[in-house]
Protein backbone atom coordinates (compact mmCIF):
# COMPACT_ATOMS: atom_id res chain seq x y z
CA UNK A 1 0.00 0.00 0.00
CA UNK A 2 1.43 3.39 -0.97
CA UNK A 3 1.73 6.32 1.44
CA UNK A 4 -0.92 8.17 -0.50
CA UNK A 5 -3.38 5.33 -0.04
CA UNK A 6 -2.70 4.97 3.70
CA UNK A 7 -5.41 6.51 5.86
CA UNK A 8 -4.32 7.96 9.17
CA UNK A 9 -6.85 8.04 12.00
CA UNK A 10 -5.72 10.18 14.93
CA UNK A 11 -9.05 11.05 16.52
CA UNK A 12 -8.07 10.29 20.09
CA UNK A 13 -4.82 12.24 19.82
CA UNK A 14 -6.55 15.29 18.36
CA UNK A 15 -9.25 15.17 21.02
CA UNK A 16 -6.55 14.92 23.71
CA UNK A 17 -4.66 17.85 22.19
CA UNK A 18 -7.83 19.98 22.07
CA UNK A 19 -8.67 19.21 25.69
CA UNK A 20 -5.10 19.90 26.82
CA UNK A 21 -5.40 23.30 25.13
CA UNK A 22 -8.82 23.87 26.78
CA UNK A 23 -10.41 24.52 23.42
CA UNK A 24 -13.88 23.73 22.13
CA UNK A 25 -14.40 21.90 18.86
CA UNK A 26 -15.63 25.12 17.32
CA UNK A 27 -12.49 27.02 18.35
CA UNK A 28 -10.07 24.38 17.09
CA UNK A 29 -12.01 23.89 13.87
CA UNK A 30 -11.89 27.62 13.22
CA UNK A 31 -8.11 27.71 13.72
CA UNK A 32 -7.70 24.76 11.36
CA UNK A 33 -10.03 26.20 8.72
CA UNK A 34 -12.51 23.30 8.84
CA UNK A 35 -16.05 22.91 10.12
CA UNK A 36 -16.81 21.85 13.67
CA UNK A 37 -18.85 18.91 12.36
CA UNK A 38 -15.89 17.70 10.29
CA UNK A 39 -13.60 17.95 13.32
CA UNK A 40 -16.14 15.95 15.32
CA UNK A 41 -16.03 13.18 12.68
CA UNK A 42 -12.21 13.18 12.81
CA UNK A 43 -12.18 12.94 16.60
CA UNK A 44 -14.46 9.89 16.41
CA UNK A 45 -12.23 8.28 13.74
CA UNK A 46 -14.97 8.51 11.15
CA UNK A 47 -12.72 10.59 8.90
CA UNK A 48 -8.96 10.23 8.35
CA UNK A 49 -6.51 13.05 8.91
CA UNK A 50 -5.25 14.34 5.55
CA UNK A 51 -1.65 15.42 5.00
CA UNK A 52 -2.58 19.13 4.57
CA UNK A 53 -4.58 19.04 7.80
CA UNK A 54 -1.73 17.31 9.63
CA UNK A 55 0.67 20.03 8.44
CA UNK A 56 -1.78 22.69 9.57
CA UNK A 57 -1.94 21.08 13.01
CA UNK A 58 1.84 21.29 13.23
CA UNK A 59 1.91 24.94 12.18
CA UNK A 60 -0.97 26.19 14.31
CA UNK A 61 -0.41 24.23 17.50
CA UNK A 62 3.38 23.61 17.32
CA UNK A 63 3.21 19.81 17.62
CA UNK A 64 5.94 17.39 16.55
CA UNK A 65 4.32 15.77 13.51
CA UNK A 66 6.58 12.71 13.57
CA UNK A 67 5.59 11.83 17.13
CA UNK A 68 2.00 12.96 16.63
CA UNK A 69 1.44 10.78 13.57
CA UNK A 70 2.73 7.60 15.20
CA UNK A 71 0.01 5.02 15.78
CA UNK A 72 0.40 4.79 19.56
CA UNK A 73 -3.18 3.61 19.92
CA UNK A 74 -2.52 0.77 17.51
CA UNK A 75 0.47 -0.34 19.55
CA UNK A 76 -1.64 -0.08 22.71
CA UNK A 77 -4.35 -2.22 21.13
CA UNK A 78 -1.75 -4.84 20.16
CA UNK A 79 -0.44 -4.99 23.73
CA UNK A 80 -3.97 -5.30 25.09
CA UNK A 81 -4.71 -8.07 22.60
CA UNK A 82 -1.62 -9.90 23.83
CA UNK A 83 -2.94 -9.57 27.37
CA UNK A 84 -6.39 -10.80 26.30
CA UNK A 85 -4.79 -13.95 24.90
CA UNK A 86 -3.78 -15.02 28.40
CA UNK A 87 -5.57 -18.08 29.75
CA UNK A 88 -6.83 -15.80 32.54
CA UNK A 89 -9.38 -14.40 30.05
CA UNK A 90 -10.04 -17.62 28.14
CA UNK A 91 -13.66 -18.02 29.33
CA UNK A 92 -14.73 -14.50 28.30
CA UNK A 93 -12.15 -13.13 25.87
CA UNK A 94 -12.80 -9.52 24.77
CA UNK A 95 -13.02 -8.87 21.06
CA UNK A 96 -10.53 -6.67 19.23
CA UNK A 97 -13.32 -4.19 18.56
CA UNK A 98 -14.04 -3.88 22.30
CA UNK A 99 -10.38 -3.43 23.10
CA UNK A 100 -9.92 -0.87 20.35
CA UNK A 101 -12.90 1.11 21.60
CA UNK A 102 -11.49 1.20 25.13
CA UNK A 103 -8.00 2.16 23.93
CA UNK A 104 -9.40 4.96 21.80
CA UNK A 105 -11.81 6.33 24.37
CA UNK A 106 -9.58 6.10 27.44
CA UNK A 107 -5.95 5.22 26.67
CA UNK A 108 -4.81 6.17 30.17
CA UNK A 109 -7.15 3.60 31.73
CA UNK A 110 -6.04 1.00 29.17
CA UNK A 111 -2.43 1.64 30.12
CA UNK A 112 -3.29 1.26 33.82
CA UNK A 113 -4.92 -2.11 33.05
CA UNK A 114 -1.75 -3.23 31.25
CA UNK A 115 0.35 -2.14 34.23
CA UNK A 116 -1.90 -4.09 36.58
CA UNK A 117 -1.73 -7.17 34.34
CA UNK A 118 2.08 -6.98 34.15
CA UNK A 119 2.21 -6.74 37.96
CA UNK A 120 0.01 -9.85 38.16
CA UNK A 121 2.32 -11.75 35.79
CA UNK A 122 5.40 -10.66 37.74
CA UNK A 123 3.80 -11.80 40.98
CA UNK A 124 2.84 -15.16 39.47
CA UNK A 125 6.38 -15.67 38.21
CA UNK A 126 7.87 -14.70 41.58
CA UNK A 127 5.61 -17.21 43.32
CA UNK A 128 6.66 -19.90 40.87
CA UNK A 129 10.35 -19.15 41.44
CA UNK A 130 9.77 -19.25 45.20
CA UNK A 131 8.04 -22.62 44.88
CA UNK A 132 10.96 -23.97 42.85
CA UNK A 133 13.48 -22.80 45.45
CA UNK A 134 11.40 -24.40 48.17
CA UNK A 135 11.27 -27.61 46.15
CA UNK A 136 15.06 -27.70 46.11
CA UNK A 137 15.31 -26.77 49.78
CA UNK A 138 16.93 -23.41 48.98
CA UNK A 139 16.86 -20.41 51.28
CA UNK A 140 13.87 -18.33 50.22
CA UNK A 141 15.15 -15.19 51.89
CA UNK A 142 15.96 -12.08 49.89
CA UNK A 143 19.36 -11.26 48.52
CA UNK A 144 20.02 -14.63 46.89
CA UNK A 145 22.15 -14.03 43.82
CA UNK A 146 20.82 -15.23 40.48
CA UNK A 147 22.58 -18.10 38.80
CA UNK A 148 24.43 -16.64 35.78
CA UNK A 149 22.71 -18.96 33.31
CA UNK A 150 19.26 -18.10 34.66
CA UNK A 151 20.10 -14.41 34.60
CA UNK A 152 21.03 -14.68 30.92
CA UNK A 153 17.91 -16.70 30.13
CA UNK A 154 15.80 -14.00 31.78
CA UNK A 155 17.59 -11.39 29.65
CA UNK A 156 16.71 -13.17 26.42
CA UNK A 157 13.14 -13.80 27.64
CA UNK A 158 12.64 -10.12 28.50
CA UNK A 159 13.75 -9.21 24.98
CA UNK A 160 11.33 -11.79 23.53
CA UNK A 161 14.45 -13.35 22.01
CA UNK A 162 14.63 -10.59 19.40
CA UNK A 163 17.47 -8.08 18.95
CA UNK A 164 16.84 -5.51 16.18
CA UNK A 165 20.43 -4.20 16.13
CA UNK A 166 21.76 -7.70 15.42
CA UNK A 167 19.14 -8.27 12.72
CA UNK A 168 20.30 -5.00 11.13
CA UNK A 169 23.91 -6.20 11.28
CA UNK A 170 23.04 -9.42 9.45
CA UNK A 171 21.06 -7.51 6.81
CA UNK A 172 24.04 -5.18 6.35
CA UNK A 173 26.36 -8.13 5.73
CA UNK A 174 24.05 -9.55 3.09
CA UNK A 175 23.62 -6.18 1.37
CA UNK A 176 27.29 -5.18 1.33
CA UNK A 177 29.08 -8.51 1.50
CA UNK A 178 27.83 -10.01 -1.74
CA UNK A 179 26.76 -13.26 -0.08
CA UNK A 180 25.13 -16.01 -2.13
CA UNK A 181 22.32 -18.20 -0.84
CA UNK A 182 23.35 -21.18 -2.97
CA UNK A 183 26.88 -21.37 -1.54
CA UNK A 184 26.90 -19.49 1.72
CA UNK A 185 29.97 -21.31 3.05
CA UNK A 186 32.10 -20.19 0.10
CA UNK A 187 30.67 -16.65 0.38
CA UNK A 188 31.69 -16.40 4.03
CA UNK A 189 35.15 -17.82 3.29
CA UNK A 190 35.64 -15.19 0.56
CA UNK A 191 34.31 -12.44 2.84
CA UNK A 192 36.80 -13.34 5.57
CA UNK A 193 39.65 -13.37 3.06
CA UNK A 194 38.69 -10.08 1.39
CA UNK A 195 37.57 -7.99 4.37
CA UNK A 196 39.57 -9.48 7.25
CA UNK A 197 42.56 -10.94 5.37
CA UNK A 198 41.84 -14.23 7.13
CA UNK A 199 41.91 -17.71 5.60
CA UNK A 200 39.76 -20.72 6.56
CA UNK A 201 41.22 -24.19 6.90
CA UNK A 202 39.58 -27.51 7.81
CA UNK A 203 41.75 -29.34 10.33
CA UNK A 204 41.84 -33.00 11.47
CA UNK A 205 40.52 -33.91 14.89
CA UNK A 206 44.01 -34.95 16.01
CA UNK A 207 44.99 -31.27 15.78
CA UNK A 208 41.76 -29.65 16.97
CA UNK A 209 40.98 -32.04 19.80
CA UNK A 210 37.72 -30.99 21.48
CA UNK A 211 37.69 -27.59 19.72
CA UNK A 212 35.40 -27.10 16.72
CA UNK A 213 36.68 -23.58 15.87
CA UNK A 214 39.85 -21.64 16.63
CA UNK A 215 40.87 -18.18 15.46
CA UNK A 216 44.63 -18.03 15.01
CA UNK A 217 45.15 -14.25 15.07
CA UNK A 218 48.88 -14.29 14.35
CA UNK A 219 48.62 -16.54 11.30
CA UNK A 220 45.29 -14.92 10.30
CA UNK A 221 43.55 -18.27 10.03
CA UNK A 222 40.27 -19.72 11.20
CA UNK A 223 40.60 -23.41 11.88
CA UNK A 224 37.49 -25.59 11.73
CA UNK A 225 37.23 -29.17 12.92
CA UNK A 226 36.60 -31.84 10.31
CA UNK A 227 33.89 -33.22 12.60
CA UNK A 228 31.58 -30.26 11.92
CA UNK A 229 28.60 -30.86 9.66
CA UNK A 230 28.20 -28.55 6.63
CA UNK A 231 25.62 -26.44 8.50
CA UNK A 232 27.91 -26.41 11.54
CA UNK A 233 30.82 -25.09 9.47
CA UNK A 234 28.73 -22.25 8.09
CA UNK A 235 27.45 -21.41 11.57
CA UNK A 236 30.97 -21.29 13.06
CA UNK A 237 32.20 -18.99 10.29
CA UNK A 238 29.21 -16.71 10.89
CA UNK A 239 30.07 -16.64 14.62
CA UNK A 240 33.63 -15.57 13.85
CA UNK A 241 32.47 -12.85 11.46
CA UNK A 242 30.10 -11.60 14.16
CA UNK A 243 33.01 -11.23 16.59
CA UNK A 244 35.38 -9.63 14.07
CA UNK A 245 32.85 -7.18 12.65
CA UNK A 246 30.42 -6.21 15.40
CA UNK A 247 32.40 -6.52 18.63
CA UNK A 248 31.34 -3.00 19.72
CA UNK A 249 27.66 -3.72 19.10
CA UNK A 250 27.81 -6.96 21.06
CA UNK A 251 29.65 -5.28 23.92
CA UNK A 252 27.08 -2.47 24.09
CA UNK A 253 24.18 -4.92 24.34
CA UNK A 254 25.88 -6.76 27.18
CA UNK A 255 27.03 -3.63 29.05
CA UNK A 256 23.56 -2.04 29.02
CA UNK A 257 21.80 -5.21 30.24
CA UNK A 258 22.86 -4.74 33.86
CA UNK A 259 24.18 -8.24 34.56
CA UNK A 260 25.31 -8.86 38.11
CA UNK A 261 28.61 -10.64 37.37
CA UNK A 262 31.22 -11.25 34.68
CA UNK A 263 30.18 -14.87 34.15
CA UNK A 264 26.66 -13.78 33.17
CA UNK A 265 28.15 -11.16 30.83
CA UNK A 266 30.29 -13.76 29.07
CA UNK A 267 27.36 -16.16 28.72
CA UNK A 268 25.15 -13.39 27.35
CA UNK A 269 27.82 -12.38 24.84
CA UNK A 270 28.09 -15.97 23.64
CA UNK A 271 24.30 -16.15 23.26
CA UNK A 272 24.26 -12.90 21.27
CA UNK A 273 27.07 -14.13 19.00
CA UNK A 274 25.08 -17.29 18.30
CA UNK A 275 21.98 -15.17 17.69
CA UNK A 276 23.79 -13.02 15.13
CA UNK A 277 25.24 -16.09 13.44
CA UNK A 278 21.74 -17.53 13.06
CA UNK A 279 20.56 -14.23 11.57
CA UNK A 280 23.40 -14.37 9.04
CA UNK A 281 22.55 -17.95 8.03
CA UNK A 282 18.85 -17.14 7.80
CA UNK A 283 18.36 -13.42 6.97
CA UNK A 284 15.19 -12.11 8.57
CA UNK A 285 12.93 -11.12 5.68
CA UNK A 286 13.78 -14.07 3.45
CA UNK A 287 13.45 -16.54 6.30
CA UNK A 288 10.22 -14.95 7.55
CA UNK A 289 8.58 -15.13 4.12
CA UNK A 290 9.74 -18.71 3.56
CA UNK A 291 8.51 -19.79 7.00
CA UNK A 292 5.09 -18.22 6.49
CA UNK A 293 4.75 -19.69 3.00
CA UNK A 294 5.79 -23.17 4.20
CA UNK A 295 3.50 -22.87 7.24
CA UNK A 296 6.54 -23.40 9.44
CA UNK A 297 7.44 -26.78 7.96
CA UNK A 298 10.79 -27.29 9.72
CA UNK A 299 12.06 -30.03 7.39
CA UNK A 300 11.37 -27.92 4.31
CA UNK A 301 13.14 -24.95 5.86
CA UNK A 302 16.10 -27.20 6.69
CA UNK A 303 16.55 -27.95 2.97
CA UNK A 304 15.94 -24.39 1.81
CA UNK A 305 18.45 -22.80 4.19
CA UNK A 306 20.85 -25.76 4.50
CA UNK A 307 20.53 -25.60 8.26
CA UNK A 308 19.92 -28.14 11.00
CA UNK A 309 16.63 -28.88 12.75
CA UNK A 310 17.80 -27.13 15.90
CA UNK A 311 19.08 -24.08 13.98
CA UNK A 312 15.73 -23.71 12.21
CA UNK A 313 13.75 -24.09 15.44
CA UNK A 314 15.93 -21.56 17.24
CA UNK A 315 15.63 -19.03 14.41
CA UNK A 316 11.84 -19.37 14.38
CA UNK A 317 11.71 -18.14 17.99
CA UNK A 318 13.35 -14.83 16.95
CA UNK A 319 10.82 -13.69 14.33
CA UNK A 320 9.39 -10.80 16.35
CA UNK A 321 10.24 -7.77 14.19
CA UNK A 322 7.38 -5.21 14.42
CA UNK A 323 5.31 -5.32 11.25
CA UNK A 324 6.65 -8.71 10.14
CA UNK A 325 6.12 -10.88 13.19
CA UNK A 326 6.02 -14.63 12.89
CA UNK A 327 4.22 -17.05 15.16
CA UNK A 328 5.57 -16.63 18.72
CA UNK A 329 7.38 -19.92 19.33
CA UNK A 330 9.30 -21.42 22.21
CA UNK A 331 12.14 -23.94 21.95
CA UNK A 332 13.39 -26.35 24.58
CA UNK A 333 16.24 -28.87 24.36
CA UNK A 334 16.66 -31.75 26.81
CA UNK A 335 19.00 -34.70 27.21
CA UNK A 336 18.23 -38.31 28.18
CA UNK A 337 18.37 -37.43 31.87
CA UNK A 338 15.78 -34.70 31.49
CA UNK A 339 18.21 -31.78 31.91
CA UNK A 340 17.09 -28.66 30.07
CA UNK A 341 20.19 -27.35 28.26
CA UNK A 342 18.48 -24.75 26.08
CA UNK A 343 15.27 -22.77 26.26
CA UNK A 344 14.21 -19.65 24.43
CA UNK A 345 10.74 -18.25 24.13
CA UNK A 346 8.77 -15.50 22.42
CA UNK A 347 5.64 -16.72 24.26
CA UNK A 348 4.33 -16.41 27.83
CA UNK A 349 4.77 -20.16 28.40
CA UNK A 350 6.56 -20.95 31.68
CA UNK A 351 9.37 -23.47 32.09
CA UNK A 352 10.70 -24.87 35.34
CA UNK A 353 14.02 -23.23 36.14
CA UNK A 354 15.38 -26.34 37.79
CA UNK A 355 14.82 -30.05 37.30
CA UNK A 356 13.08 -31.77 34.44
CA UNK A 357 9.95 -30.92 32.52
CA UNK A 358 6.60 -32.70 32.58
CA UNK A 359 6.99 -36.44 31.74
CA UNK A 360 3.81 -36.27 29.66
CA UNK A 361 5.42 -33.82 27.25
CA UNK A 362 6.28 -35.21 23.82
CA UNK A 363 9.87 -33.97 24.03
CA UNK A 364 10.73 -37.22 25.84
CA UNK A 365 8.88 -39.37 23.30
CA UNK A 366 11.40 -38.24 20.68
CA UNK A 367 14.15 -40.36 22.28
CA UNK A 368 12.11 -43.55 21.85
CA UNK A 369 11.64 -43.02 18.12
CA UNK A 370 14.51 -40.81 16.90
CA UNK A 371 13.54 -40.65 13.23
CA UNK A 372 9.99 -39.48 13.83
CA UNK A 373 8.49 -36.03 14.30
CA UNK A 374 6.20 -36.06 17.35
CA UNK A 375 3.28 -33.62 17.42
CA UNK A 376 1.29 -32.99 20.58
CA UNK A 377 -1.61 -30.81 21.64
CA UNK A 378 -0.89 -30.18 25.29
CA UNK A 379 -3.01 -28.31 27.82
CA UNK A 380 -1.56 -26.65 30.91
CA UNK A 381 -3.43 -26.62 34.24
CA UNK A 382 -4.55 -23.02 33.63
CA UNK A 383 -6.27 -24.09 30.39
CA UNK A 384 -3.66 -22.70 28.01
CA UNK A 385 -3.10 -25.02 25.04
CA UNK A 386 0.11 -25.52 23.07
CA UNK A 387 1.12 -27.34 19.90
CA UNK A 388 4.54 -28.95 20.38
CA UNK A 389 6.70 -30.47 17.65
CA UNK A 390 9.55 -32.67 18.92
CA UNK A 391 12.36 -34.58 17.27
CA UNK A 392 15.59 -36.20 18.43
CA UNK A 393 18.80 -34.57 17.20
CA UNK A 394 22.40 -35.75 17.28
CA UNK A 395 25.54 -33.67 17.52
CA UNK A 396 28.52 -35.53 16.01
CA UNK A 397 31.21 -36.88 18.26
CA UNK A 398 34.98 -36.59 17.85
CA UNK A 399 35.64 -40.27 17.22
CA UNK A 400 35.18 -43.57 18.99
CA UNK A 401 36.22 -42.34 22.43
CA UNK A 402 34.03 -39.21 22.24
CA UNK A 403 30.61 -40.45 21.11
CA UNK A 404 27.86 -38.24 19.65
CA UNK A 405 25.59 -36.19 21.89
CA UNK A 406 21.88 -36.96 21.71
CA UNK A 407 19.16 -34.43 22.50
CA UNK A 408 15.47 -33.91 21.91
CA UNK A 409 14.37 -30.50 20.64
CA UNK A 410 10.81 -29.24 20.84
CA UNK A 411 9.34 -26.23 19.09
CA UNK A 412 5.95 -25.06 20.29
CA UNK A 413 3.38 -22.30 20.15
CA UNK A 414 -0.01 -21.40 21.53
CA UNK A 415 -2.97 -23.34 20.18
CA UNK A 416 -4.31 -19.96 19.02
CA UNK A 417 -1.84 -20.16 16.10
CA UNK A 418 -2.75 -23.70 15.08
CA UNK A 419 -4.20 -22.61 11.73
CA UNK A 420 -0.85 -21.07 10.75
CA UNK A 421 1.34 -24.14 11.24
CA UNK A 422 1.33 -27.31 9.19
CA UNK A 423 1.77 -29.62 12.21
CA UNK A 424 -1.70 -28.81 13.55
CA UNK A 425 -3.38 -30.20 10.42
CA UNK A 426 -5.61 -33.12 11.34
CA UNK A 427 -5.76 -32.34 15.06
CA UNK A 428 -9.35 -32.23 16.32
CA UNK A 429 -9.06 -28.88 18.08
CA UNK A 430 -12.80 -28.83 18.79
CA UNK A 431 -12.45 -31.96 20.94
CA UNK A 432 -10.81 -30.75 24.13
CA UNK A 433 -10.62 -34.25 25.57
CA UNK A 434 -8.04 -35.00 22.86
CA UNK A 435 -5.54 -32.63 24.50
CA UNK A 436 -2.81 -34.16 26.65
CA UNK A 437 -2.83 -32.70 30.18
CA UNK A 438 0.69 -31.39 30.86
CA UNK A 439 2.29 -29.14 33.46
CA UNK A 440 5.50 -27.28 34.25
CA UNK A 441 6.89 -30.10 36.38
CA UNK A 442 5.59 -32.40 39.11
CA UNK A 443 6.41 -30.07 42.01
CA UNK A 444 4.48 -27.20 40.47
CA UNK A 445 1.66 -29.11 38.77
CA UNK A 446 -1.72 -29.10 40.57
CA UNK A 447 -3.05 -32.19 38.73
CA UNK A 448 -3.77 -34.64 41.56
CA UNK A 449 -4.75 -37.64 39.44
CA UNK A 450 -1.63 -37.88 37.24
CA UNK A 451 -0.32 -41.43 36.98
CA UNK A 452 3.15 -40.17 36.05
CA UNK A 453 3.61 -37.87 39.02
CA UNK A 454 7.11 -38.28 40.47
CA UNK A 455 6.76 -35.84 43.39
CA UNK A 456 3.84 -34.55 45.46
CA UNK A 457 2.66 -31.02 44.55
CA UNK A 458 3.96 -28.21 46.73
CA UNK A 459 0.53 -26.67 47.24
CA UNK A 460 -1.11 -29.83 48.67
CA UNK A 461 -0.42 -31.73 51.83
CA UNK A 462 0.76 -35.26 51.26
CA UNK A 463 -2.00 -37.68 52.29
CA UNK A 464 -1.31 -41.39 52.25
CA UNK A 465 -3.91 -43.99 53.19
CA UNK A 466 -2.93 -47.63 53.70
CA UNK A 467 -6.25 -48.73 52.24
CA UNK A 468 -6.35 -46.51 49.12
CA UNK A 469 -3.83 -46.37 46.31
CA UNK A 470 -3.92 -44.09 43.31
CA UNK A 471 -2.17 -44.58 39.99
CA UNK A 472 1.11 -43.53 41.60
CA UNK A 473 2.31 -43.09 45.17
CA UNK A 474 1.80 -39.33 44.90
CA UNK A 475 -1.47 -39.24 42.95
CA UNK A 476 -4.69 -38.61 44.82
CA UNK A 477 -7.99 -40.45 44.54
CA UNK A 478 -10.76 -37.80 44.45
CA UNK A 479 -13.51 -38.22 47.02
CA UNK A 480 -16.66 -39.77 45.59
CA UNK A 481 -14.97 -41.95 43.00
CA UNK A 482 -15.07 -45.09 45.12
CA UNK A 483 -18.05 -47.41 45.45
Amino acid sequence: MSTADHKVFLGQKIRRLRRDLAMSQTQMAEDLGISASYLNLIEHNQRPVTVPLLLKLGQVFAVDLQDFAQDDDGALVDRLMGMAGDALFRTTPPSRADIKEMANSNPALAQHILTLYNAYKDTSQNLQQLAERLALGENSGGGTAHLPLEEVRDFFQNQHNHFPSLEDAADELWQKGGLEHDDLYRSLVDHLKTIHATRVKIMPVEVMGAMVRRHDRHARRILLSETLSPSGRVFQLACQIAVLTWDDRLRQLVDTAGFSNDEAKRLARLGLINYLAGAILMPYQRFFEAARQARYDIELLEHRFQASWEQICHRLTTLQRPGTQGVPFFIIRVDHAGNVSKRFSATPVHFARFGGACPRWNVYDAFRDPGRIHVQWGQMPDGAGYISVARAVTKPGLGYHTPPQHYAVTLGCSIDHAAEIIYADGIALDQHEAATPIGVNCRLCPRLDCAQRAFPPLNHRLQIDDHIRGASAFSFVPVGTLD
